[in-house]
């Protein structure tokens, strides 16, 4: 009996065992001295805890690619001359968000690993925090959309205004204006109020335009024109709404997002999918390893 009970595993310390003497059949079969063996998993267990892993290690190298791309930004951005304050940085929310899925995934990674319940359930946890962020998101656009409307008014008049002194702007500006063929926030009028293209200016962009704000930017060549809006804001409104687009880009972008509402809803819900998909793997997991 004594050798029988020395192969099986001791739930108590070597301290509280001290002094604790019990007759062979009582120790035996006492179920608070000995811990049964842990039952294995099961081949579906093993294969889900397999699939988790997987998931989580492809979530993981895109989080970290883009935690790259804005760590790359940053950096390109500190080398020059000019740049946007830390705080209002675009590519600060690449790092961030890189930061955040990167961080997430290796738990789920390694939690689905090591089985280990603790970064399992940190995982879990963070997917319901992402889950109830979303939801919270949402809501703030149905019931706030006046607000949103009227914000994302401001931060156009604001991306017009710091259009040469930062190159982020300056680039989602051109591809704005290039892509829905505007120009301005509510016309090309707009551009009067960048200290480079007001009138008043002393440099050779007064009184003129973008080149993403032409019609033909290429002007029948291979090489567009960067000069082509230069001194538009002098001409009328026929005259220059042959060379460039003289509709605003806000009444263009609030067509456009409502044309994309169903392919921005399926965004959302395959976000979503993605995320149930993950907690239910680490839940199966959760429920082998503890």
């Amino acid at each position: 009996q004594v050798s029988r009970l020395e192969e099986l595993p001791r739930c108590c310390s070597d301290d509280d065992a001290d002094g604790v003497s019990l007759p062979g059949d009582a120790a035996e079969q006492d179920p608070g001295l000995w811990c049964p063996m842990p039952p294995k998993p099961s081949t579906f267990g093993r294969c889900v805890r397999c699939l988790a892993f997987l998931w989580n290690l492809l979530f993981l190298l895109l989080g970290l690619l883009l935690l790259a791309l804005g760590v790359w930004g940053l950096l390109a951005k500190a080398g020059g001359e000019r740049g946007a304050p830390l705080g209002s940085d675009p590519m600060l929310l690449f790092l961030l968000g890189g930061l955040g899925a990167s961080a997430v995934s290796l738990a789920g990674c390694l939690g689905a690993l090591r089985a280990s319940p603790c970064l399992l359930r940190f995982f879990l946890g963070a997917l319901l925090a992402f889950a109830g962020l979303e939801v919270l998101g949402g809501l703030l656009v149905l019931l706030a959309r006046r607000r949103l409307r009227d914000g994302l008014r401001d931060l156009l008049l604001l991306c017009l205004l710091r259009y040469q002194e930062d190159p982020d702007l300056q680039f989602l500006v051109d591809e704005v204006q290039r892509s829905l063929q505007c120009c301005g926030l509510g016309s090309y009028r707009d551009w009067e109020s960048n200290p480079y293209f007001n009138c008043s200016a002393p440099g050779v962009q007064a009184c003129g335009v973008p080149a993403s704000c032409c019609q033909d930017p290429l002007e029948s060549g291979s090489v567009p024109n960067a000069q082509c809006g230069f001194g538009v804001l002098a001409l009328g409104p026929a005259a220059a709404g042959a060379v460039v687009h003289v509709g605003g880009c806000e009444a263009a972008l609030g067509a456009w997002l409502r044309g994309q509402a169903g392919a921005i809803a399926a965004g959302a819900a395959a976000l979503v999918l993605v995320e149930a998909v993950g907690a239910l793997m680490a839940l199966r997991v959760l429920e082998d390893v503890v």
